[in-house]
């Protein structure tokens, strides 16, 4: 089965467009090799897919023969992603509350002077 159809049988993505561009733009790894989305995939192969910023690790235990639901999927590849990928997630998450909101517009006087006097501690 080529790696984007087993990534679209698996649910990693939700179409398999998306598969076949992951591939395209190198996001997907089997054996630490970067393939094309017609590279062939057996079992006991491993797989590094980037997707959101996280390198899931899987182990390919059998062919699917379409896409199977989300309760079976367990029964086709083995997730050997670590925590540590997870975490370093929640992190990027937490950076980006620091910053202002998207779409509230430009910063007030009121918001300009705390910034102004943010800057002036900092010297």
């Amino acid at each position: 089965m080529r790696i984007d159809k087993y990534l679209w049988c698996t649910r990693y993505f939700k179409t398999r467009n998306l598969a076949t561009t992951a591939c395209k733009k190198g996001h997907v790894k089997i054996n630490n090799q970067v393939v094309k989305p017609s590279r062939e995939v057996f079992p006991s192969d491993d797989i590094i897919v980037r997707k959101n910023q996280i390198n899931y690790q899987l182990a390919v235990i059998e062919i699917p023969p379409n896409r199977v639901g989300a309760k079976i999927v367990g029964l086709y590849r083995t997730d050997k992603t670590p925590k540590t990928e997870f975490e370093h997630q929640e992190l990027l998450q937490y950076s980006k509350d620091y910053y202002r909101k998207k779409g509230t517009g430009r910063p007030t006087k009121k918001d300009r002077r705390e910034i102004d006097g943010y800057l002036d501690e900092e010297e």
